[in-house]
C-alpha cells in the first residue's frame, strides 16, 4: 500500500497544498497535477539534466538545481520552485529565453528547460558575487557542463549563455 504525506510549498510563485504518495516524483507532479509541461523527463535518474528546476528554501534565498525527475514531491515541505514556465512566456520570453532564440541555441528543444534553468540560476549567483571576465567560461561551463544535448548544440548554448550574461551589466568584472 503506498503511503500519502501532506505537503506545502511554491511553484512559480503559487502556493500548493497536496497530498501525495511519498515517492511520487516531481516531475510528474507538475506535468500531471499542475499542467506544466515543460520540465522534461528524459533519462530518469538524473543525469541528463533536461528536468532541471530552480529550488529555493525560502522566497529570497539563492536558488539551488533540483532534478524533477528524482525529487519526490514529499521532499518539497516549504521550498520555493521555479520551473520553465516561471522564468517567461511565449508573449514575453526571459532574457535567457531571449538569447537562445537569438543564437539559434537548440534543434530539437527538449533538453531547452534545463539549460535556461541553469543559466537563471548562473545568473543569479553572478548577480550576488559577478566574475571576471576571464573567469566567464568557466563559470558558463559549472553551470551547464553537465547537461546532455543530443543533438550536441553545446557551442551555441555556450554563446548565448555568454551573452545573456555580459548584456546585464555587473554580472562580469574587468
Amino acid at each position: 500500500m503506498t503511503q500519502l504525506v501532506k505537503v506545502q510549498f511554491h511553484v512559480n510563485g503559487k502556493p500548493v497544498n497536496t497530498t501525495v504518495p511519498t515517492d511520487l516524483p516531481l516531475v510528474d507532479f507538475l506535468q500531471e497535477e499542475l499542467r506544466l509541461s515543460g520540465t522534461r523527463l528524459c533519462c530518469g535518474i538524473g543525469v541528463c539534466k533536461a528536468c532541471t528546476v530552480a529550488a529555493r528554501r525560502a522566497p529570497t534565498s539563492q536558488a539551488q538545481p533540483m532534478l524533477a525527475c528524482s525529487t519526490p514531491v514529499a521532499l518539497l515541505q516549504g521550498q520555493h520552485i521555479t520551473t520553465v514556465e516561471g522564468t517567461g512566456s511565449m508573449e514575453k520570453p526571459s532574457a535567457t529565453q531571449q538569447a537562445f532564440l537569438d543564437h539559434f541555441a537548440f534543434q530539437c528543444g527538449y533538453c531547452t528547460p534545463g539549460f535556461v534553468m541553469a543559466t537563471e540560476m548562473l545568473l543569479g549567483r553572478l548577480r550576488a558575487q559577478p566574475v571576471k571576465r576571464e573567469q566567464l567560461d568557466a563559470a558558463i561551463e559549472d553551470a551547464v557542463g553537465q547537461h546532455i544535448c543530443r543533438c550536441t548544440g553545446y557551442a551555441r548554448y555556450h554563446q548565448a549563455i555568454r551573452a545573456v550574461v555580459l548584456a546585464e551589466k555587473g554580472l562580469v568584472t574587468a
